[in-house]
This record gives structure tokens, sequence and C-alpha cells, in this order.
């Protein structure tokens, strides 16, 4: 007998018989780029990736440093210094990650002053350099939680993570953290999302990664056998994340509160996002098909 090839309404209904009307247990959620994202809009994630850009602030910390490039010169310095190998370690960000970044400002700014890295160090651990990427996260996560779903954090990082959130307010919304620098494993590769589900209790198949790479979010999640939606593409909000959920199957009306998916089922949905969500919906947020 060859393999049963089910519809996207039969396999979130096999999912539903099978975990007691949720898609999923667990909601897992990439840091920078879908949690968070920098509060300087030309300096988008300095210190964490390749395809953030560091300039704006490398250059206006730096200049009391002596720092002479122009943002031009430091973004292209550092993309170069990115994309070398890094030899010390198979992972950038081990521990504090401070070797790996002391080579990437020196090399982008050509100041080797130590000051001059720690403040910058420094100041990408506390709230005035990021924000929440979505303002509805919150209440969403909380229903969520109420509701049974657990979450956790899934990022490549240093050991600076778990100080930023507790600056943004939002370690308490998680059940777990799954920092690259604690669990000796960067996305894409499978381990971080087997230890984050390992951390939750949940098994892969029980649980949804969202993210904005393709390659390590989306990519990685599926090779260790989770469900993953693209943050941007997929959806573009957490609470476009439960809405669309709701209509097309990709999270469980369930996972907000809603016992069914049919008559009084579906205007109990939309109650509930209202309470969950806030009050103004996003534009072009697709409605309930009733």
């Amino acid at each position: 007998m060859g393999p049963i090839i089910l519809g996207l309404k039969d396999y979130e209904d096999y999912r539903r018989a099978l975990y007691g009307g949720m898609t999923h247990k667990a909601l897992l959620v990439d840091a920078v780029g879908t949690l968070v994202v920098p509060s300087q809009p030309m300096a988008q994630a300095p210190l964490l990736s390749l395809s953030l850009s560091p300039e704006l602030i490398y250059r206006q910390i730096g200049e009391k440093y002596g720092v002479e490039y122009s943002e031009a010169e430091i973004l292209n310095r550092y993309r170069r210094a990115y994309e070398q190998p890094w030899g010390r370690s198979r992972l950038r960000y081990v521990n504090d990650g401070r070797p790996f970044w002391q080579y990437i400002v020196s090399s982008s700014t050509g100041c080797s002053d130590s000051q001059y890295f720690e403040e910058l160090y420094n100041y990408y651990t506390t709230e005035k350099a990021w924000h929440l990427c979505d303002p509805d996260a919150e209440n969403v996560f909380k229903s969520l939680r109420n509701a049974g779903v657990k979450l956790a954090v899934v990022s490549n990082f240093d050991t600076r993570l778990r100080p930023l959130l507790r600056a943004l307010n939002c370690d308490n919304w998680f059940d777990a953290v799954a920092v690259s620098a604690e669990v000796a494993a960067e996305k894409p590769n499978p381990t971080i999302f087997l230890k984050a589900c390992d951390f939750l209790g949940v098994k892969p198949e029980d649980a949804v990664h969202v993210g904005d790479d393709r390659r390590n979010d989306i990519w990685g999640a599926r090779d260790a056998g989770c469900d993953a939606w693209l943050w941007g593409s997929d959806v573009h909000s957490f609470k476009e994340m439960v809405s669309q959920g709701m209509s097309e199957g990709r999270f469980a009306l369930e996972s907000v509160g809603c016992s069914v998916v049919t008559g009084r089922g579906k205007a109990n949905a939309q109650g509930i996002m209202d309470t969950c969500c806030s009050k103004d919906r996003s534009p072009g947020l697709k409605k309930d098909r009733s």
C-alpha cells in the first residue's frame, strides 16, 4: 500500500483528533527579525547577523574613539569580515561571543579600543537598542499560554539574549529559551530546535516554528521535524498567525480557547480574537469565512 497523501484540511483535522482539538502543542519563535528588531532603522541588528547592517551605530558610538570610516565603508568591511570563516570555533556565538565580536568590530571600524567595543557590546543588551516587532505579541502569547500552548524563543545569539529579553520585559512570556551559545548548535542545525522541544517537553511534530530566515528558520525547523512558517511571507504578525490559522487551518481555534470550528465556534473565535488582540485589526487581515 502506497503512502496516504492528505490535503491541508484533512491534515489539520487529523492533528486536532490527535491533540484534542489543537493543531500544535508548542510555538517556537525566532528572536531577531521576528520577535525583536533594532530601534535604529539604519542599524539593523549589529553584532548579530550578516544580513542586518551595523553601520550607523558603529559610526555614531565610534566617533569619540576616532573611528573615521563612513557608514558605507563600515558596512562593506563588516560584511567582508563576517563572511570569513571563524577559525576559533565551529560556532560564532560561544558563551558571551566577545572574541568573535571583537574581531568583527575591529575589522569593520579599524578601531581596537577595548572601551569602544565594550560600550558598543553593552549597548545592544539594553532596551534602547531594540523594540518588539509586533505590539500585539504579549496579548497573543498570553492567550496561547492560557490555552495550554507552550512557547519558546529559538535564536542564534550569545548569552546576552536572556538579559535583553528581561530588559524588554518579555522574558516571562516564554516557557523556555534555546540560545545557540548555550546549546552549542546554531540554526539551521536541527539540534537547536530539538533542544527547544526538549525544554518544553513536546515532540518536534507537535511544534511549529516562526522565523524570518528561510534557510535558518524554515529549513532548520523542518529538518528537525517541526512545522515552520516564514515571518513576512506566511504570516506578518502574531495576530495574523492566529487569525489565519483559525480560518485556514494553520493554527487551531482551540489554541486561543475555542472548542469548535463551525457555527457558533466561529463567532466565539472572533470574540476571543477581539479580546486577546488589540481592537484595531491590521490592514488586510483576513476575516473569518462563514
